[in-house]
C-alpha cells in the first residue's frame, strides 16, 4: 500500500501582491478563514504568511501572526508551518521572527541564496491599489535573495531549539547539496521535509524533467533521510503536483504559490486548490495524509507545544 500523501497549503506570501486578485487574503480574519477552509478541505499542513491588514504588504511582526493563529489552532487540527522566507526584502533576523517567538511545530528554511525575480510580472499587472506594490516588483530585477550558510545555521539553531523542524525549501539543485552540507554537519536531523519548489525566475524551471532531476539529486544525496514533496509556481502547480504524486512524493498548492485554478480562470480560496489536488490524488488511488498522520512521518512536536 503506498504512503498517504501530504497536502501542504501556502495560503498567502511575499509573492503575489493584493492587485493581482480580489480573492488573496490580507486581513487575519481572512488569512484565518481561508486556512481553516483549506484544512477543512484536506490540507494536511498550513504553511503561513502575514500581511499588513491596511496594505497587505507582507510583514514578519509576530503579533500580526498572534491575530489569526490562536483561531486557526482551536478550529483545526493541522500542522502550523510558519514562514523565515518573509520577503527576500527582509534581513535574516527579521524574518525569523515569527518562528522563533510562536515555536511553530514547522518553519520554512530557504536552502541558498538567489536571484528571485518578480519582476516579469509587471507586464501582466498595469493598476496597483498601493505604491509599495509595483516598487516590490520592480526592485527584484536587482534583488540576491540572501540565505548564506550562516543565515541557515543561525535559523536552524534559534528555531530549532524550540523543538521546531524545518520544510526546507530548495529552488535548485545546489540548494540540496547545502542541505546535504547540514545533514554532514549533524546540524539537521531526519527525516528531512525537502520541499523542491520549480517555477521561480531564478530557480530551477518547471520542465518534467526539472522534476525527475530534483527528485535523482535527493535521492543520491539524501538518500533515505528525506520526505519528499514539491512546489510548482504559476500555471505549473498542478502539472508538478501531479507528476511528483505518480512518483511517489507529497504536494504544495495555496495563493503564495499560484492565483490561478485553472487557464485565465483565479482561484476564489485556498481551499480551491486543495480541493482540485486532493481530486487528483485520489483520481491516482493516493490518500491523504491526515495531520496526525503527517507529524508521525515527519516526527514533529506535536500541536500542544506551540508558543500560540
Amino acid at each position: 500500500m503506498p504512503a498517504k500523501v501530504i497536502i501542504s497549503c501556502a495560503v498567502t506570501g511575499a509573492i503575489h501582491t493584493p492587485s493581482m486578485s480580489p480573492h488573496l487574503p490580507v486581513t487575519p480574519d481572512e488569512i484565518a478563514a481561508d486556512a481553516i477552509a483549506a484544512a477543512d478541505a484536506g490540507a494536511t499542513i498550513l504553511h503561513l504568511h502575514a500581511r499588513d491588514p491596511q496594505d497587505g504588504r507582507p510583514t514578519q511582526d509576530p503579533d500580526t501572526f498572534r491575530l489569526f493563529l490562536p483561531r486557526i489552532k482551536q478550529a483545526t487540527n493541522a500542522v502550523v508551518n510558519l514562514t523565515t522566507g518573509g520577503s527576500p526584502h527582509m534581513p535574516v533576523d527579521e524574518r525569523m521572527r515569527p518562528a522563533h517567538e510562536l515555536a511553530p511545530e514547522v518553519a520554512s528554511l530557504n536552502m541558498g541564496s538567489m536571484n528571485f525575480g518578480l519582476f516579469p510580472m509587471l507586464g501582466r499587472y498595469s493598476e496597483f491599489q498601493h505604491d509599495w506594490e509595483r516598487e516590490h516588483l520592480e526592485k527584484s530585477r536587482d534583488l540576491v535573495f540572501k540565505n548564506t550558510y550562516a543565515d541557515i545555521e543561525r535559523i536552524v539553531t534559534a528555531c530549532g531549539a524550540n523543538g521546531t523542524r524545518f520544510e526546507f525549501e530548495c529552488y535548485d539543485t545546489s540548494h540540496l547539496y547545502n542541505l546535504a552540507h547540514f545533514l554532514d554537519r549533524g546540524l539537521v536531523k531526519p527525516p528531512l521535509l525537502v520541499q523542491t519548489v520549480f517555477g521561480i525566475l531564478g530557480g530551477i524551471g518547471a520542465h518534467p524533467e526539472d522534476v525527475m532531476h530534483m527528485k535523482r539529486t535527493a535521492d543520491r544525496l539524501l538518500g533515505d533521510a528525506y520526505v519528499w514533496s514539491v512546489l510548482g509556481a504559476g500555471a505549473a502547480q498542478m502539472r508538478v503536483a501531479s507528476q511528483a504524486a505518480s512518483m511517489g512524493g507529497n504536494v504544495r498548492v495555496g495563493l503564495e504559490d499560484s492565483l490561478w485554478i485553472g487557464p485565465k480562470r483565479l482561484a476564489e480560496s485556498n481551499a480551491d486548490q486543495v480541493t482540485k489536488v486532493r481530486a487528483i490524488l485520489e483520481g491516482l488511488s493516493l490518500e491523504v495524509a491526515t495531520p496526525d498522520e503527517a507529524r508521525e512521518m515527519l516526527a514533529l512536536k506535536g500541536g500542544d507545544q506551540v508558543g500560540f
